[in-house]
């Protein structure tokens, strides 16, 4: 199974942004050649570290359209599990990470597009994830992937946080607070958990447990169709990005739904901003002429161990790998979300690759 995988997010060798995808390659089998296993620090397309602040560029950008249309016929498989890049405030030690900062790479390219076109003509699988076309993403190439695809991307994220107070949770983004400040007399109130919505216009909303919320943590609920077909849970929390998107359902299916729970305040404050309170988690268009998903969260970025990749029946201990009375933790959701569907995924395109 040669899987293109294009991750622009990659700050160490350990590729977090891109290890759900790679664990499981691993575990099911799946390789790049005959011989060769995926190792997770050097088979993807993006941003590659190296020691001391260096860093290397290998991602489609340097591609021809020969070369592009040759990967196209090599790869069995494309996923873009983010563009969201690499920033002078992360990369850089000397600088505050809780700040925006200059781009140093990121955003989805031309090439990309060329790349995501000739996968659909030619019918090969396509994954996508959340922030493939957020920012920084230019929005004439954002256009281009929406079309191609058909759905709109609406300009919002979103994001749990489990304290919103400013002076007990210094994870909260530094910019976060000062662009919902600047909109709101210079006043930051918020003291509980909640969920926080930011636009493309850096406008920002904010959700408090017990004020706008019955209940703080976002949960995907599967439809029926994906509990039978990907085996997903019937409900889950969610506790990491997200973005809302709307698709054209002529074209695609919703597999997975967002769920915000507000109250009639949290309702109403949606509203005002055109914002949904269930929105799609997963959709699909799988059909003759091309498959392709895409995940509004940043499902393939899980706190997992690659060593556990190479056991069988790791499943039976699934449980000793996380505490669901942390709120915050997102291994149970690779566990018993991400990893049943993309394996699924993964098989029923092993028996399509066998049957042609």
């Amino acid at each position: 199974m040669v899987a293109a995988i294009i991750d622009k997010t990659v700050l160490t060798n350990q590729g977090q942004e891109h290890i759900s995808l790679t664990w499981i390659l691993n575990h099911q089998k799946f390789t790049k050649t005959s011989t060769k296993p995926y190792q997770i620090a050097n088979d993807y397309f993006g941003f590659f570290p190296l020691g001391n602040e260096t860093f290397r560029l290998k991602g489609l950008e340097r591609f021809s359209p020969d070369q592009l249309k040759q990967l196209s016929e090599d790869a069995d498989m494309v996923y873009f599990t983010d563009t969201y890049g690499i920033y002078k405030n992360e990369w850089y030690t000397q600088t505050n990470n809780t700040e925006r900062s200059g781009m140093i790479y990121g955003g989805m390219s031309t090439q990309d597009i060329e790349l995501l076109k000739l996968m659909k003509s030619k019918g090969k699988l396509i994954i996508t994830e959340f922030n493939s076309i957020g920012s920084p993403t230019h929005l004439d190439t954002r256009r281009k992937f929406e079309d191609l695809f058909a759905m709109r991307w609406t300009g919002w994220t979103g994001r749990f946080f489990e304290n919103l107070d400013s002076a007990k949770n210094k994870e909260l983004p530094r910019w976060l607070i000062r662009n919902y400040k600047r909109d709101n007399n210079n006043k930051w109130p918020f003291t509980k958990a909640g969920i926080a919505f930011v636009n493309d216009k850096d406008q920002v909303i904010i959700l408090q447990d017990s004020t706008e919320l019955k209940s703080p943590m976002p949960h995907i609920t599967s439809s029926a169709y994906g509990q039978e077909n990907f085996e997903l849970p019937a409900k889950i929390k969610y506790a990491f990005w997200f973005d809302v998107i709307q698709p054209d359902l002529k074209t695609n299916t919703q597999v997975a739904s967002f769920t915000i729970d507000v109250n009639t305040t949290g309702h109403k404050l949606l509203a005002a901003h055109n914002l949904p309170s269930i929105f799609p988690a997963v959709i699909m268009h799988k059909a003759k002429d091309y498959r392709f998903y895409y995940f509004s969260g940043d499902f393939c970025d899980n706190p997992i161990s690659m060593g556990t990749s190479y056991f069988k029946g790791i499943d039976l201990f699934k449980w000793m790998f996380y505490d669901t009375s942390d709120p915050m933790e997102r291994t149970s959701f690779f566990w018993n979300f991400y990893k049943p569907m993309v394996t699924k995924i993964l098989k029923e395109e092993k028996k399509l690759k066998k049957s042609r």
